[in-house]
């Protein structure tokens, strides 16, 4: 099982494809063990990527201690060293978007071109959906009441007009194969505590590298004025909304090429 020993823990990572590095950051729960996952798109095709478990979550170690949005930064950067990547791309998905804001601000040397998708800035700027107000909430109850925040096409009404996709959707999302694991429900509730205090929105402007926000224009987590906020925040970046809500890149099949055109220098 491949980890780095970094920060005082075991991380766990996997690395595949070829061409430029990629890193490849999660969102809120990520566990590399759900299938299919980032590995399993077009992404390894075109990069040399890595994409890990971060600290509290998956197969990586789970200390029952107060995480900080820089614990998970400072996290991707050790990472990084220890593979032997002076200097990659990022993608930073949802939360991963978050840690990959704080990545390209404390160890700006790390981040080559930067795509922050479907996440927020907080503080002024506006904050993602409060997911560690929800906590209370598990398995089809918690599925349910995230699906029209997900995508706000999926109401009620939609709901009631495809009975079958609702139920399908709501199983998918109260799935975890692995619920009960030990430290699982801890390394998750410290996730929400730092994710609640992310606030970079005053840093924004010393991001140097080249970045692109990418979002879906349904989604009522990342919401859509604070992606503009986001971009007009951060210099040169450029703004992409594609056809979806919070998993516009599962939702949207052009939206994956386009990060990939990015990262590669191409005119979008």
């Amino acid at each position: 099982m491949p980890t780095a020993h970094v920060n005082g823990l075991d991380l766990y990572y996997e690395r595949a494809g070829a061409g430029p590095p990629l890193l490849f950051i999660s969102g809120t729960g990520g566990d590399l063990r759900n299938k299919p996952n980032q590995f399993d798109g077009p992404l390894p095709k075109a990069f040399d990527m890595v994409s890990y478990d971060q600290r509290g979550l998956g197969r990586s170690d789970k200390p029952d201690v107060a995480y900080t949005m820089a614990d998970y930064a400072d996290d991707a950067a050790a990472l990084m060293g220890a593979l032997g990547l002076e200097k990659a791309h990022v993608i930073g998905v949802s939360f991963g978007g978050m840690v990959a804001q704080e990545l390209v601000l404390r160890h700006p040397s790390r981040v080559d071109r930067l795509v922050l998708a479907c996440t927020s800035p907080g503080g002024a700027g506006g904050a993602s959906f409060p997911f560690h107000e929800i906590e209370h909430l598990k398995g089809e109850a918690r599925a349910k009441h995230l699906m029209p925040i997900s995508d706000t096409r999926r109401d009620a009404a939609w709901a009631a007009a495809n009975p079958e996709l609702h139920a399908q959707f709501v199983a998918m999302g109260a799935s975890d194969p692995f619920a009960g694991e030990p430290g699982r429900e801890m390394g998750a509730r410290r996730q929400l505590e730092a994710r609640a205090h992310h606030d970079t929105w005053d840093r924004l402007g010393q991001i140097e590298a080249p970045t692109l926000i990418a979002a879906g224009r349904y989604d009522g987590i990342a919401l859509p004025e604070t992606q503009e906020r986001l971009a007009g925040r951060i210099k040169g970046a450029t703004l992409r909304f594609f056809e979806g809500g919070h998993l516009f890149m599962i939702q949207d099949r052009t939206a994956t090429a386009a990060m990939i055109a990015f990262l590669k220098g191409d005119l979008l």
